[in-house]
C-alpha cells in the first residue's frame, strides 16, 4: 500500500478539513463518470478513496500513524482495500454529489436500500457504431408495490423503529486488539440497515415493497463506441426496498465484427484485390466503406501491398470531434488459370517486360517468419 498521505497529497500534520478537501478534489478529478470508463481513472479513484476512508477516521488514522498498514489490518480495522462500488458509496455518503453525475443508486447510510443495478448487453452493428443509434429494449424491473406505495407495510399501518439499533440502521461493537481498541460498524441484522421494521407486511408484496413489471427503455448510443465500453443510466434500474431509490442500468456494448474490416480504435483497415493491369496502368477501384462503397484512385505503377489512407472514412471518435481513417491495402490478384488467349498475351508480355529489380528490404526474414507463423 502506498503512503496514504502522499496518495492524497497532504502532510501528516494535515487537519481533517484538509484531508477532506484534498480527497474531494481528487475524487472529482478521477470519478469514473468524468473519465469515460477509463480503467486508469477508476483505479486512481479507488486508491484515493481508500486513503481517505482510512485517514478520515481518528482511530484508524492513529493506528496507521503508529503502525503503518499493519495498524489497519488489526482488530476491527479490517483490510482497507475497496472495490468500485464501495468507493462510490463512500464518495456519495460523505459529499452527497450524486446529482452532479446524474444522481441515482448507492445505499444510504441509514434508511431504505437502493435497488440493484441491472446489466444489459447491447449488440450493435458497425453501421450503427458509425452513425449512432437509439435502441429500444424491453426488460423486467422491480417497481414500487402499488398497494403499499413501496413502503412494504399493509395500508393503514406504519413501519416501527427498530429496537435493536434504535433506528440507526447500524450496530457498533468495540473490540480490543494488540493495537488498541477498535470500533467496528455493521448493518443492523434485525432491520438490515433500514432503521425500521414492519409488523404488518403488505399482503401484495409480502413486505418487500416491490413488484416485477415490464419496462421499455430507449437507449441513445453515441457514435464510435467499441466492444466492452459501457454507459450508465442513472436511476432507471430496480426500485429499492421499502421506498429506496432506484438503481442504475449499465449498458455494455458488443459490436458485431464486420468481415470487411479490422478495427483499431476509430481507424479501419481493409484489403482489396486488383488485377495487374489496374496497378500497372492505374485505375479507379471500388472499396468498401461503412455507410456505402467508396472510390479509390490507384496511380499507375502502384506496387502490390501498398496501403492507401482515406482520411475521415473511418469511425467517429466517441464523445469527441473528429473521425478516424480508412486504410486500404491493395493486393494483386493472380488468376488460378488462364485461357489460351490470355496465356499467349502473358507470354508475350514476359518477353517484352524487364525483370524486376533485385531488392530485399531490411528485416526480410523476420517479416517472412511472422507471416508464416501468423
Amino acid at each position: 500500500m502506498a503512503d496514504l498521505y502522499a496518495t492524497l497529497g497532504v502532510d501528516k500534520t494535515a487537519s481533517d478539513d484538509d484531508i477532506k478537501k484534498a480527497y474531494r478534489k481528487l475524487a472529482m478529478q478521477y470519478h469514473p463518470d468524468r473519465n469515460g470508463g477509463s480503467k486508469e481513472a477508476e483505479e486512481k479513484f479507488k486508491e484515493v478513496t481508500e486513503a481517505y476512508d482510512a485517514l478520515r477516521d481518528p482511530q484508524k488514522r492513529a493506528a496507521y500513524d503508529r503502525y503503518g498498514e499493519a495498524g489497519l489490518r488489526g482488530g476491527g480495522g479490517g483490510s482497507q482495500h475497496v472495490d468500485l462500488s464501495d468507493a462510490l458509496n463512500i464518495f456519495m455518503r460523505d459529499f452527497g454529489l450524486g446529482d452532479l453525475f446524474g444522481g441515482g443508486g448507492g445505499r444510504q447510510a441509514n434508511g431504505p436500500r437502493a435497488g440493484a443495478d441491472v446489466k444489459l448487453d447491447l449488440q450493435l452493428t458497425m453501421l450503427e457504431v458509425a452513425t449512432g443509434v437509439t435502441k429500444t429494449v424491453k426488460l423486467k424491473l422491480l417497481d414500487p408495490c402499488p398497494r403499499c406505495d413501496g413502503g412494504g407495510a399493509e395500508p393503514g399501518t406504519k413501519p416501527q423503529r427498530c429496537t435493536t439499533c434504535a433506528g440507526q440502521g447500524e450496530v457498533r461493537r468495540a473490540q480490543q486488539s494488540f493495537f488498541g481498541q477498535f470500533v467496528s460498524v455493521a448493518p443492523c441484522p434485525t432491520c438490515r440497515g433500514e432503521g425500521t421494521t414492519i409488523a404488518s407486511p403488505c399482503k401484495e408484496c409480502r413486505g418487500e415493497g416491490r413488484m416485477r413489471a415490464d419496462h421499455t427503455l430507449d437507449i441513445k448510443v453515441p457514435a464510435g463506441v467499441a466492444t466492452g465500453q459501457y454507459m450508465q443510466l442513472r436511476g432507471v434500474g430496480n426500485a429499492g426496498t421499502r421506498g429506496g431509490p432506484r438503481g442504475d442500468v449499465i449498458v455494455v456494448f458488443d459490436v458485431v465484427e464486420d468481415d470487411r474490416f479490422e478495427r483499431d480504435g476509430e481507424d479501419l483497415y481493409c484489403e482489396v484485390l486488383v488485377s495487374y493491369p489496374q496497378v500497372a496502368l492505374g485505375a479507379e477501384v471500388e472499396v468498401p466503406g461503412i455507410t456505402g462503397a467508396l472510390t479509390l484512385d490507384i496511380p499507375a505503377g502502384t506496387q502490390s501491398g501498398h496501403v492507401f489512407t482515406m482520411r475521415g472514412k473511418g469511425l467517429p471518435r466517441v464523445n469527441a470531434s473528429g473521425t478516424g481513417d480508412l486504410h486500404v491495402r491493395v493486393q494483386v490478384w493472380t488468376p488460378p488459370s488462364l485461357s489460351r488467349e490470355e496465356r499467349a498475351l502473358v507470354e508475350q508480355l514476359a518477353e517484352m517486360q524487364e525483370k524486376p529489380p533485385e531488392k530485399r528490404e531490411k528485416g526480410f526474414w523476420a517479416k517472412m517468419k511472422e507471416a508464416i507463423t501468423g
